[in-house]
């Protein structure tokens, strides 16, 4: 997908020719090859002109349509999908559609989060999930005279095969994983030598949680089914199996403050902190666990040896990509119960090369973090499809830079935007730390920048619009200063979207000396309105 410009900075967005149409209704008046050559719409004077995408099989193109009637066709005489592009303003309203921000006034280090989710799929097949739970002293030791501590828990799930997996994450994920927790903090207490867990035993408590979950998804739920005897059951009960999901969960302990990342997939958490030169430095809490990782592909050769198609480029058999994951039944279940599942339901044939399941894990990968709330500290947390996007330092880079707009995370101070572009129109680094090479840490690089044909310098690309910061991350994912194809990347439907981008959640966690009213509170400036509630009537 390359970018053309033309006529106030039109996109010509196609793979392969770059080729320009130009409509009137439905359908083509001309082709070209150069910007040059086209004939602008624009230049009939009596009729208005809007945008228009045509969406071939590899390729993209933008064009004009004549007129202020609606299309009259989904397709053009070639069998091109033809649809009239989203306006600023309407990208804007996808972009912050799903947006939301909270005010966190509990007084224990976090003072903000904010959630964007924007679909790719349909429906989107990724999920998240938030929680705080309150801890009395006679559950889990407190310090100073406290009589409560707070846990913190924010999950993102990328799911894919579809929907369903991800979404029993959101609803029974982060209780799996505070049952857990609160058997091992209260044993802790009942012992005098102890008191606090040791991090060996809160790190096993979290493992036990996730793994606990995936095991009722993927082996309970087949005997549930066995007894039922019922397909309506089976459809039922073994459709979180069937599909997949990767989860990627942060828990916060107030009193000791202590964050720990539990990453199952290929989804990323990011520590943005800022220096004493002011520039903010950038730290992976979590590694991409893929069939590309060379420690996962390494793991996975030694518990399945003398099978050379255990890791097939890049994936599991072949087939999955992530060596982590919930679900994903067919790279877990027995030969016999796959083929039970098939002859007597409707499972799909497995993989040929299944010899030894199990062959993916839910058992994620736990970092721990000292966090500085005085500091300032941040974490991102989003599925892939942004770090296809971003690099870890872009996107601590734009947080930093969404901050010094926004004057810190209350949005305190802050500055004008005739003072906001004066700045832009000046500085031209991201506030960040740039990494001056690889590091190991088996983290993939941005693909889709390159897919996109993008050759803007990436510091030039970037702009400050949005009150949420997880918003901000994803319109400079898309396009940033690029209008066009930001809304051209927004425009396709499902599921022509899929092969330029992926299902998008992102969450910002600030951390903070903020007040400690008990409260927590949604900050209307940066999140979506509610809908109306409609009469009954």
């Amino acid at each position: 997908m390359q970018l053309r410009t033309f006529t106030g900075a039109l996109v010509a967005a196609a793979v392969a020719s770059g080729a320009f149409y130009a409509f009137r209704g439905s359908q083509p008046v001309g082709t070209a090859s150069t910007a040059g050559q086209i004939r602008s719409a624009s230049n009939d004077a009596a009729q208005q002109t809007r945008r228009a995408l045509v969406v071939d099989q590899g390729s993209l193109y933008t064009g004009t349509i004549t007129g202020n009637e609606p299309l009259t066709k989904e397709t053009d005489d070639y069998g091109r999908k033809v649809l009239e592009m989203l306006t600023p303003e309407q990208t804007t309203a996808k972009l912050r559609k799903n947006e939301e921000s909270w005010l966190v006034g509990r007084g224990a280090g976090v003072v903000r989060y904010d959630v964007v989710q924007i679909p790719s799929n349909s429906p989107i097949e990724d999920d998240h999930a938030e929680k705080i739970i309150e801890v009395p002293q006679n559950l889990a030791a407190t310090d100073k005279g406290a009589t409560t501590s707070d846990w913190m828990f924010w999950g993102v799930f990328d799911g894919h095969s579809g929907w369903v997996t991800s979404a029993k994450l959101r609803q029974t994920l982060i209780s799996f994983v505070a049952r857990e927790l609160n058997s091992t903090y209260k044993t802790a207490l009942e012992d005098p030598a102890l008191r606090f867990p040791s991090p060996e035993a809160i790190d096993k408590a979290i493992k036990t949680g996730f793994v606990r979950l995936d095991n009722e998804i993927v082996h309970e739920s087949v005997k549930k089914v066995k007894k039922a005897q019922s397909k309506v059951a089976a459809a039922e009960l073994l459709a979180p199996a069937l599909s997949g999901s990767c989860a990627l969960l942060s828990f916060y302990d107030s009193r000791s403050k202590l964050l720990r990342v539990a990453c199952t997939g290929d989804s990323r958490a990011v520590l943005g902190r800022r220096g004493a030169n002011g520039k903010w430095t950038a730290t992976p809490l979590s590694e991409d666990q893929t069939g590309g990782t060379t420690s996962e592909a390494e793991r996975l050769r030694r518990e399945h040896p003398g099978e050379p198609n255990v890791v097939r480029n890049g994936r599991i058999l072949g087939g999955l990509e992530p060596s982590r994951a919930f679900g994903d039944a067919y790279y877990k279940w027995s030969l016999k119960t796959n083929e039970e599942l098939k002859k007597s339901y409707f499972a799909r044939t497995p993989s040929t090369n299944l010899k030894t399941p199990p062959y993916v894990t839910a058992e994620p990968i736990i970092t721990t973090t000292k966090v500085e709330p005085e500091k300032g500290d941040f974490v991102v947390m989003a599925t892939d499809g942004l770090w296809e996007m971003l690099t870890n330092e872009e996107v601590v880079g734009l947080v930093g830079q969404w901050l010094d707009a926004e004057g810190g995370a209350n949005g305190k101070n802050a500055q004008t935007q005739s003072w906001l572009n004066s700045w832009f129109s000046k500085e031209k680094q991201l506030p960040v730390e740039q990494k001056v090479s690889a590091d190991g840490t088996g983290q993939r690089a941005p693909i889709r920048q390159q897919q996109w044909g993008t050759k803007t310098s990436l510091n030039e690309r970037f702009v400050v619009e949005d009150k949420n910061a997880a918003t901000h991350l994803v319109r400079n994912a898309l396009g940033g200063k690029d209008q066009d194809q930001l809304s051209a990347l927004l425009t396709l439907p499902s599921p022509f979207s899929r092969r330029y981008r992926d299902d998008l959640t992102v969450e910002v966690i600030f951390f903070g000396d903020g007040p400690s009213n008990g409260n927590v509170t949604l900050n209307k400036d940066a999140s979506a309105p509610e809908p109306e509630v409609k009469s009954k009537l």
